[in-house]
């Protein structure tokens, strides 16, 4: 009996890619790159399974190449790089990664807010370029944790993940999230509260109409100047050009983005020239324990969808009611 034809789109880890071949007549795209936009459609011609990432679009124009397809498997938690109602309307199921990369995305969040509040890569930077000559009173002067105010936007599973790890900090929580409930000592408040009261804005929403450049020239100026921004969500949830122009005008005072718009970010990116604004790239789940769990949530999604059986993490449930 021949195997089911599946394409992955990158070489994930091995403990996912393993359960793949296993069962699978798995194509893998090898290149460090994602593949573009006609490789991917002609990849995909004769697939019952797709295994993709954040990086490729998986759109009614993509599924439509690919008339044998019966699940795509996303291995991230978001779903926003594939059309979930095209896929709803050809009755495909939509598999993602969600509850595996709480932790580590939360523990991003915090290394992120620890590193821009205590101004660390810029202490960094001192040294290497040689400019640390002795002990100085008022050197590289950041901002204190303890009694201070995070502002928690999006309380879902990360958000409340760092809630619980402010706690040992000794900070005051806040959030704002209308369908989420208190928990870990935070409390509801609304956006507008929220902006003005924060010491740290951590933001943890998903990328939505609803959210794209919710952080606006128009929120960065509610934000107290000695406030830090964290994104560990999805770049677009921040208007790059009015970040910019924030952390310019010392509006607010730092910025640590593990996600941008768009995505690399240009290296000749205004955010770039900011000793202000701390970037690493989108690494919130690159842990290796982290990593191998979603490669295997991922392969599970996609051997269940190609057995005809309901995926263990589906965002479009209703897709077994048709």
């Amino acid at each position: 009996m021949s195997k089911p034809k599946v394409f992955v789109t990158r070489l994930i880890p091995e403990k996912g890619l393993d359960l793949v071949r296993e069962f699978c007549e798995a194509d893998i795209w090898p290149q460090e790159l994602p593949p573009g936009r006609a490789e991917l459609i002609a990849r995909v011609a004769q697939v019952e399974g797709l295994i993709s990432l954040l990086t490729e679009k998986v759109d009614a124009g993509l599924m439509d190449a690919a008339p044998h397809l019966k699940v795509v498997s996303n291995m991230a938690v978001g779903v926003d790089n594939i059309e979930v109602d095209a896929a709803t309307a050809r009755g495909i199921p939509v598999g993602n990664t969600p509850g595996v990369l709480t932790d580590a995305t939360a523990d991003m969040a915090f290394a992120l807010m620890m590193s821009a509040a205590r101004r660390v890569v810029e202490g960094d930077k001192y040294v290497r370029s040689g400019k640390w000559k002795t002990w100085e009173p008022k050197l590289l002067l950041g901002a204190d944790f303890a009694g201070a105010t995070l502002g928690i936007i999006g309380f879902g599973r990360i958000g409340q993940a760092v809630a619980r790890r402010a706690q040992g900090f000794g900070l005051r929580v806040i959030f704002h999230d209308p369908t989420s409930q208190p928990a870990f000592g935070a409390v509801s408040v609304d956006l507008d509260g929220l902006l003005r009261t924060s010491d740290f804005v951590s933001l943890h929403v998903p990328l939505t109409p609803d959210t794209r450049h919710m952080v606006d020239a128009g929120a960065l100026s509610k934000m107290k100047p000695n406030a830090i921004l964290v994104n560990t969500s999805r770049g677009p949830v921040v208007d790059p050009l009015a970040l910019y122009d924030a952390l310019k005008a010392g509006k607010i005072f730092a910025a640590a983005l593990d996600v941008t718009e768009p995505e690399p970010l240009p290296v000749d990116s205004p955010l770039l020239e900011l000793d202000n604004c701390l970037i690493v790239p989108h690494l919130g789940s690159a842990s290796q324990q982290t990593r191998d769990k979603m490669a295997m949530m991922s392969a599970q999604n996609l051997i269940a969808g190609l057995k005809g059986e309901e995926l263990p993490n589906c965002v479009n449930p209703e897709v077994y009611k048709f």
